[in-house]
């Protein structure tokens, strides 16, 4: 006798094939339900939690959850004014961020100098410190260096918890990794930055807690102790313009773009681009290599044996050269020369002007390649004159001008860096990330 067919599907899945799928698949939404609720505290804050669930499309009993929860961790805490709602009943309480408790460490490394700092939940600066390097860029006293200027930092912020720590500089930078793979200005091969920052992070610490839950530093702050990170600060390493344009999108004059591109243009010339909330890396964070993308007009040697290389023609030491050579000024740093076109010097103008709308030119064509929405430029003509943030659009070109805008943090960009790697994984996985979570 033939098998019977079934008439419908068993309304059960064995355990062993459903489980891996629908834990992962929960535990997205969860995550990024999360996200989308302390991002919306970010965007709109003082705002109530009807309004956060009216933007996220969470159910209000959601909504209400997963603010509890960053409460409790201290995330977020209600606003001291309650917002009256246009019918009876209780008043709307309105959520914010709570700015007051915690920091993440930033460490940005740059041809000349280290930067150091400490960032709040908005992404601003709340201290900072330039370690200028001293003789050969040594990878390992760099790093050490770093970490020991963080804690001085701390030490003198008792106030603030750190919550982790992210490292940023150009070159090739390995995210997933946590490695510096190839950086030839400092003249760095696979290196092991979140190692590194990490084992002198611990060296720095005592491991054994004062109480639980957190640790003390050589000079007296208490430190919360991150699960999976052995008693010790998790460690985050991007590059800096995957790192700035996060921090654009969360803090900067890209939030709310569908697509982003940022482009760096200092010793290290670099590129990134986000679409949908997403940057991109690429296997192994190659994404955004454009040091030798060749740009018309350029004469500068580059050492691939090529002319006109973007790095090469663009880079902060060739602009300090140039400057040198015609007698403008005699340093190495360009905000001597932004001083002195500043002061009225024909040259110093003209060659700033000149870089800048050789940026506009570079910006150009990666706009023909990604056309995103939104173009942020890192440049320091574009940061601190209209000349040259004039020249540079009208090189873009007048129907796509208006796209381009400077960097939203003029004065801080190398301590936004650092910070907005840390910061990224916050927003994204925010459960995850705080440092009491069970």
């Amino acid at each position: 006798m033939p098998t019977a067919i079934p008439t419908a599907l068993p309304t059960a899945i064995p355990t062993a094939l459903a489980s891996p799928i629908t834990r992962a698949s929960v535990a997205d939404r969860r995550r990024t339900s999360a996200s989308v609720v302390l991002r919306s505290v970010l965007e709109h804050g003082p705002v109530a939690r009807s309004t956060i669930a009216r933007l996220t499309g969470l159910s209000p009993a959601s909504v209400t959850d997963y603010c509890a929860r960053f409460a409790r961790l201290g995330l977020i805490r209600e606003a001291a004014v309650p917002r009256r709602s246009n019918g009876v009943g209780r008043p709307h309480l309105p959520v914010d961020l709570d700015s007051s408790r915690f920091v993440v460490g930033g460490v940005h490394v740059a041809v000349p100098h280290t930067t150091v700092a400490l960032l709040d939940l908005r992404g601003r600066v709340v201290a900072s410190r330039e370690l200028k390097h001293e003789g050969a860029v040594d990878p390992g006293r760099v790093l050490a260096r770093a970490a020991e200027g963080l804690g001085a930092l701390l030490d003198a912020t008792p106030e603030c918890r750190p919550l982790g720590v992210g490292f940023a500089a150009g070159g090739w930078v390995d995210q997933k990794a946590g490695t510096v793979v190839e950086h030839p200005l400092l003249g760095w091969q696979n290196v092991p930055v979140r190692e590194l920052i990490r084992e002198r992070l611990a060296d720095l610490f005592q491991t054994r807690p004062r109480r639980p839950g957190l640790l003390r530093t050589k000079g007296g702050t208490d430190l919360p102790i991150s699960a999976g990170t052995c008693g010790g600060l998790p460690v985050y390493v991007d590059g800096h313009a995957r790192a700035l344009v996060n921090a654009e999108r969360l803090f900067g004059g890209a939030r709310g773009s569908r697509s982003v591109l940022h482009l760096f243009v200092g010793n290290v010339v670099d590129a990134a681009f986000a679409t949908n909330d997403e940057v991109h890396h690429g296997p192994r964070s190659q994404a955004g290599a454009i040091a030798h993308l060749p740009l018309g007009g350029g004469t500068e040697s580059c050492g691939c044996g090529r002319v006109g290389c973007l790095q090469a023609e663009l880079s902060e030491r060739t602009l300090c050269r140039r400057a040198r050579a015609a007698g403008v000024i005699a340093g190495v740093n360009p905000m001597h020369l932004v001083r002195t076109a500043a002061d009225g010097d024909p040259e110093a103008v003209r060659l700033l002007v000149e870089r800048s709308r050789m940026t506009g030119r570079a910006a150009g064509l990666l706009l023909d390649i990604l056309n995103p929405e939104v173009v942020v430029v890192t440049e320091v003509g574009a940061l601190h004159r209209e000349d040259c943030l004039s020249a540079l659009r009208e090189e873009v070109g007048a129907g796509r001008a208006d796209s381009v805008i400077p960097t939203s943090f003029p004065d801080s960009v190398l301590a936004v860096a650092g910070g907005a790697v840390a910061l990224d994984v916050l927003y994204r996985d925010p459960l995850t990330v705080s440092p009491e979570r069970t």
